[in-house]
This record gives structure tokens, sequence and C-alpha cells, in this order.
């Protein structure tokens, strides 16, 4: 069995919660689902996040009894596990508040699965409703699918992946999604516009890592999202 059905068979295993309203497919897998045939050849990680709103926690927990396939883990509430082979981990992560401070992390704990609930999260907002094999996978929009990334202050071989997870997305952003991403920059603070900056210049000067997207042949795609976080940059700072 292949990554792509692999992905697949998780996300159908798991529908009974993505069905939750609000719930969202986040993270890593995010590049594969968006890949044109959803060719999902990017390996970065062998879970699917589930990003869940702080009210819906509770009716998240409520179907979790419908995900046979699937078991808390000892170490980690967060995290469930696949009881059969061919199928990736969960991990359920929290989904802020609006107007949660984006510094905040907020644990949450339940009775069948606590998570941790990262203020940065507050920077997605949900997209289209992907149509995949008959299922429909909650997803958020693009451009809070990389700010949110971008933001992170991660490092070593974490930081890179995460890079190439905003390299994966960029490669199939529109241009609404690159305007919605530059307008959302600019609403930051500053501490947060210069991490952005910042880890886009990194994501300029990566080389190849095995089974991500390849950063030498984007070189001008990343030049160009820079030049639009300048010009975002310029436009704060212009004068009325």
């Amino acid at each position: 069995m292949d990554f792509r059905q692999r992905l697949l068979a998780t996300l159908r295993a798991a529908e009974p919660v993505l069905s939750v309203p609000g719930v969202l497919v986040i993270g890593s897998e995010l590049p594969n689902l968006w890949e044109p045939g959803v060719a999902s050849s990017l390996v970065v990680s062998e879970d699917v996040d589930v990003g869940v709103p702080i009210h819906a926690h509770l009716e998240v927990e409520a179907r979790l009894s419908e995900m046979s396939l699937f078991a808390p883990s000892n170490d980690e509430p967060s995290v469930w596990l696949p009881q059969v082979e061919g199928l990736l981990e969960l991990n359920f992560v929290g989904l802020p508040d609006a107007g949660t401070p984006l510094s905040d992390l907020i644990p949450i704990e339940g009775e069948r699965m606590s998570m941790l609930v990262f203020g940065t999260l507050g920077l997605l907002r949900p997209g289209r409703v992907l149509e995949l094999d008959g299922m429909r996978i909650p997803m958020p929009e693009r451009a809070g699918g990389m700010l949110e990334k971008l933001v992170s202050e991660r490092s070593g071989l974490k930081g890179d992946r995460d890079l190439l997870v905003v390299l994966g997305i960029l490669m199939n952003a529109e241009e609404a999604d690159l305007k919605q991403l530059a307008e959302a920059y600019a609403g930051l603070p500053d501490e947060l516009r210069h991490s952005v900056r910042s880890n886009v210049t990194l994501l300029s000067l990566l080389q190849p890592v095995v089974g991500m997207p390849g950063p030498l042949g984007q070189r001008e795609r990343v030049h160009d999202l820079l030049c639009r976080l300048e010009a975002a940059e310029a436009q704060r700072t212009e004068p009325p």
C-alpha cells in the first residue's frame, strides 16, 4: 500500500470526527491533499493533524466511539493510534476561539481525548471542502495553512520540514491565496511579521530533503512571495 492509499484510508476511517462542524484537516498533509489529483507524493509525517475547535471538543469526543480502527495512545492523550495496518496516526490539535491571543497555549482536558489549543492556529480559516473518493474533507484556506507554519520558530530538521510544507502549499496556491496571505501578514504583530520574513528567506536557501518538494526549482516562486511580504511591510510604514 503506497502513502496515498494510506492517507485516504486514514481520512475515510476518521470520517466520524471529520464530519463535525468546524473540524479541519491541518498540518503537514495539506500539500498532499492540494496536489493535482491528490498525488500525495510528500511523505512528510506518519500522522494526520485534526484541528478541533474548542466548542466542538465534546462532540468530537462523542464521535470517537465510531472510530473502531483507532485507539488512544497510552502516552499522549491527543494521539489516536491505528489498530490495523495501512493507516496513519491521528493527532488532535485545538483550534482557538476568535480573539484568542496568538501567543496562547491552552490545555483542554477530556475523558477520552485531551488536546492543546495553540493560539497561532487562529490564523487558519475554514476553506473549501475537498470532494475526494466520495468523502468530504474539511480544509483550511491555503493562506492560513502557509502563514501558520511561517510564524513558527522551529529549527533543525523539523523547521526545514515545516518550511517545505509551506513550499508544497505555495506550489499549488492561486493569486487570490497569495493576496490573502499578504493581507493577513500585514495584520500580525511586529515580532511575528519578522518571523514570517525570516522563514521565507530561509526557505529560499534550503537544499532538497528526501520526500519533500524540491526547493531548487521554486526559487522564483519563493522570491515572489518575499517581495509580496516586503510590499505589505512598506505599506504599513507609509505615512497616511
